[in-house]
C-alpha cells in the first residue's frame, strides 16, 4: 500500500513531506506533489509533516479524494523526482483553505 497526496496539494505545494521520505518517492509538478506507488513503502514520515494535511495512506482516502489514487500513479510516470525541499508558491496561503482543485493541477512535466 503507498500513501498518496490529495486535493490540499494543489497550488499549495509544500515540500516538507519531501525531506523526510527515505526513498525519494515524491514527484513534482508545477501546482502539486505526487507519490509514486511502486516507491513508496508506506513509512508514514510524509504524513505528519504535511502542514495541509494533503498525504492520506490509500486505503483511508476519503471518498471525495479517491479519483488522487490514480492521478498519483498517472503523474508519477511523467513528472520528476523531487529530492530536496523548497519553498512553497508565492500565492500557497490564498490555496490553502479552497476545495475541489483536481482541475486546477497542471500535469505537464514538473520542473
Amino acid at each position: 500500500m503507498a500513501f498518496v497526496v490529495t486535493d490540499a496539494c494543489v497550488r499549495c505545494k509544500y515540500t516538507d513531506c519531501v525531506a523526510v521520505c527515505p526513498v525519494d518517492c515524491f514527484r513534482e509538478g508545477p501546482n502539486f506533489l505526487a507519490i509514486d506507488p511502486e516507491e513508496c513503502i508506506d513509512c508514514s514520515l510524509c504524513v505528519a509533516e504535511c502542514p495541509v494535511n494533503a498525504i492520506y495512506p490509500q486505503d483511508e482516502v476519503p471518498a471525495e479524494y479517491q479519483h488522487y489514487i490514480a492521478l498519483n500513479a498517472e503523474l508519477a510516470r511523467i513528472w520528476p523526482a523531487i529530492l530536496e525541499r523548497k519553498p512553497p508558491p508565492a500565492d500557497h496561503a490564498e490555496w490553502a483553505d479552497i476545495h475541489d482543485k483536481s482541475e486546477l493541477i497542471d500535469r505537464k512535466p514538473g520542473e
